[in-house]
């Protein structure tokens, strides 16, 4: 039996840049992962695919049948290499779902890591990334990690320099937020800021996390405001009690706040967490 950890990831920005012929979004975004992550234990079976989920601290279910990109990831690798053994999979969910972290996407990711160690495949990060990229936009990203400028439709990723390791905190409230929603009501119109992406690399590229803290910014984020309040008093509070600063990752609603260090993070999880007694908020940090 394998053991892999499937880490969520933050948005340090989110720029649409306009609707490609595919039907998806061309975006330039700064991703970063973050070490709050689900556990996913897979051994060889017989024959076929079990799965099996534990979700942990939060409300919800989530299947376990041919619908979970955990199972799709699985099957994808087994058609493509022919194989005729099984695999049973064993998730343990953490980070919250539908909550703009990636949580899907890094479990997929991680299954086709250890599908190509349970088997020995031999799969290059190049490989995993081509056929993650046929379940979800997100995977690449997941499956390579650390820092990086994604475009495209965010499948296709710069590594950068690592960003300075600090204390995220995390706080998703309790409604959910559509990301076909937010994607469309974009489209319909929008008037707002737009990151600053060259200047983002810049600071990260000096490792000025208080440089970079200042460039964060997320076109969804004003949208899914307008119709989910609570994201702006996950902000405020969190700047009200130190965050170098906060914003909403990809579409929402779970609200980050990148604190000085773990004292300060400590302070801001509690602060977000007497504010909203529903909310489920974390301390995490970024992986370098």
């Amino acid at each position: 039996m394998i053991t892999l950890n499937a880490n969520a990831k933050i948005n340090l920005t989110l720029d649409i840049l306009g609707l490609r012929e595919d039907g998806y979004h061309e975006v330039a975004m700064v991703m970063q992962e973050v070490s709050l992550h689900d556990t996913l234990s897979m051994e060889k079976s017989g024959a076929g695919i079990q799965l099996s989920i534990t979700i942990e601290g939060q409300d919800g279910v989530l299947p376990a049948d041919e619908s979970n990109l955990c199972w799709k990831a699985a099957a994808l690798v087994q058609r493509e290499y022919g194989l005729t053994e099984g695999v049973s999979m064993e998730l343990v969910k953490r980070i919250p779902m539908a909550a703009g972290l990636a949580g899907g996407s890094a479990d997929a990711a991680a299954v086709l890591k250890g599908m190509n160690q349970l088997y020995g495949l031999g799969m290059t990060e190049e490989r995993l990334c081509e056929l993650g990229a046929r379940l979800g936009s997100d995977i690449p990203f997941c499956l390579m990690g650390g820092t990086m400028l994604a475009t495209g439709r965010g499948e296709i990723l710069t590594r950068l320099p690592s960003f300075p390791e600090t204390y995220v905190v995390l706080a998703k409230p309790e409604a959910g937020v559509s990301t076909a929603w937010a994607y469309k009501t974009y489209d319909a119109g929008y008037d707002g800021p737009h990151p600053d992406n060259e200047a983002m690399l810049k600071a990260i590229g000096e490792g000025d996390r208080r440089k970079a803290a200042g460039l964060l910014c997320n076109v969804l984020e004003g949208i899914t405001i307008k119709e989910h309040a609570v994201i702006e008093s996950y902000r405020k509070m969190m700047l009200k009690q130190g965050a170098m600063a906060s914003m909403m990752s990809g579409s929402g609603p779970t609200v980050f706040g990148l604190a000085e260090d773990e004292a300060s993070a400590g302070r801001i999880a509690a602060a977000v967490k007497a504010l909203d007694d529903k909310a489920a908020v974390y301390v995490a940090k970024t992986v370098v």
